[in-house]
């Protein structure tokens, strides 16, 4: 790998190396106040970046009103992660061309280039029809224009707001600044490095990424990536009501108090055809391999139940749409339909779950968690 960029290979190798070698001197000044400070920033920063660059201009998987959006591009500058344009270049980028060449930070390219090293090669080519919708966005454009003077400032009257609560401009320095910087760079890094290596692969096998529970905690809900990249519009990350993801948590709350709408979800129904025309391919191409009369078996089961589950789904989502068309005279025989519909739906479901549990067993195969 030839290094591109120096400016920022000097900045990060920099701040690490200040890092490690100020621990002796910082640790006596370590207090209450001085984690407050860092911990404080660590989230504002790491929430902009996840809430904001993320969820809101990465994948538009919600709208927000000027206060919330400026909350969020303010918020963002205690991050040092560029602009938001750039970042959601880079990202729609990394989505539309995941695990190729073209991936700005692919993992195939091995764990340490896309952890950090891809900072340090990335082609820093521009393509605005890329980022089209989020040039027409003035505030977007007013941070991207503006972002070093904005980040410079209010990092800044962080570090002298520090200094005064904490009576110690060298502590404000190391917690309110290098560690915050360090610990919400990580975190993101580890999205693209350790999030595409080690994990569960529940909704997606043919990808790199991973759902992994212990990163969604370091980095507020971003560690059910395998989700993620088969679902990128979804405005959740952990689908489930026991998935930490305080991201969801906030886009959630701020729609309560009027600051966010639109929050755009996938239903489980969209989630399990999914899965099961992926499983339904992978069982077939290994059960044809088989070539033994179980295999046989197995593969008409799995024809039969995959598309009988099609059939009903299809058959469920026209009633569904017909409903909020029809007459309110007709609603009541609509919603039998749709329950019987949706009970069917239920127990194939649970017959495909046995089914491919069952294969799993019969002929050791790697197939989606269910």
């Amino acid at each position: 790998m030839k290094i591109k960029h120096w400016g920022t290979f000097a900045f990060i190798a920099i701040y690490h190396l200040l890092l490690l070698v100020l621990i002796p001197f910082v640790l006596p000044e370590l207090t209450w106040t001085a984690f407050t400070l860092f911990f404080v920033t660590y989230i504002i920063g790491g929430m902009s970046i996840t809430v904001g660059y993320h969820r809101l201009y990465a994948h538009r998987a919600y709208s927000a009103n000027p206060f919330f959006e400026w909350s969020i591009l303010l918020g963002s500058t205690l991050a040092f992660e560029m602009s938001a344009l750039g970042w959601s270049h880079d990202h729609r980028n990394h989505h539309n061309h995941v695990d190729t060449e073209r991936d700005p930070y692919s993992i195939k390219k091995g764990f340490w280039y896309a952890h950090v090293l891809w900072l340090f090669d990335a082609d820093r080519s521009f393509d605005k029809t890329l980022v089209a919708d989020l040039l027409k966005n003035p505030r977007v454009v007013f941070q991207d224009k503006y972002y070093l003077q904005l980040t410079l400032g209010i990092n800044l009257a962080i570090l002298l707001l520090g200094w005064y609560l904490t009576g110690n401009l060298f502590a404000s320095f190391y917690f309110g600044f290098l560690l915050r910087m360090a610990m919400i760079h990580h975190c993101t890094w580890f999205i693209n490095s350790l999030c595409h290596t080690y994990g569960s692969k529940t909704y997606a096998r043919e990808l790199s990424a991973v759902d992994n529970a212990i990163l969604a905690m370091l980095t507020f809900g971003e560690g059910y990536h395998n989700y993620h990249h088969a679902f990128a519009a979804d405005y959740r990350n952990g689908i489930r009501w026991y998935h930490f993801d305080p991201s969801k948590w906030t886009i959630w709350l701020a729609s309560k108090l009027g600051m966010t709408d639109k929050l755009r979800t996938i239903n489980t129904l969209t989630v399990q055809k999914s899965l099961v025309q992926k499983d339904r391919k992978l069982l077939i191409e290994h059960l044809e391999e088989e070539g033994c009369e179980t295999a046989a078996e197995f593969r008409e089961k799995v024809e039969h139940l995959s598309d009988l589950f099609d059939e009903k789904a299809t058959a469920l989502s026209a009633k569904m749409r017909e409903l909020k068309q029809a007459a309110t005279e007709h609603h009541g025989q609509l919603k039998k339909e749709i329950q019987a519909l949706r009970t069917m739906l239920k127990e194939i479901w649970a017959d495909w779950v046995a089914l491919t549990h069952a294969a799993t067993k019969q002929f050791q195969l790697h197939l989606h968690a269910h």
